[in-house]
């Protein structure tokens, strides 16, 4: 599993975290309900995580796009806006857990967080 945050907003570290667990467990459920067989290998090897930047808004909805085409389980993470930023700001994508073939054809080319 992946999940790319974006490096044009300004998020704390605490917010950060917040954002990326959400990511994390939506893809998590998604994985469990849609690719079992994923899901199962994903937990079974420690649910290994990876955190990645990217720079824009625009860039994070194109991997978004390229997750759904391989079929990867994804999730948008949509900030509520009750603390550091406006509400409805996009902060964050996670994708898989899946093959790493297929994640590393969507988000190979970044660079970790």
């Amino acid at each position: 599993m992946v999940i790319v945050v974006r490096t044009d907003i300004k998020l704390s570290p605490g917010k950060m975290g917040a954002q990326v667990a959400h990511a994390a467990v939506n893809c998590a459920f998604s994985a469990k309900k849609n690719h079992t067989k994923w899901f199962r290998k994903w937990y079974d090897e420690g649910q290994k995580k990876v955190v990645l930047k990217i720079n824009s808004l625009e860039e994070l909805r194109e991997l978004q796009y390229l997750a759904k085409d391989e079929d990867l389980p994804n999730s948008l993470i949509t900030d509520a806006g009750h603390t550091q930023l406006p509400p409805g700001t996009v902060t964050c994508l996670g994708i898989g857990p899946g093959p790493e073939n297929l994640i590393d054809k969507v988000s190979g080319d970044l660079s970790l967080a």
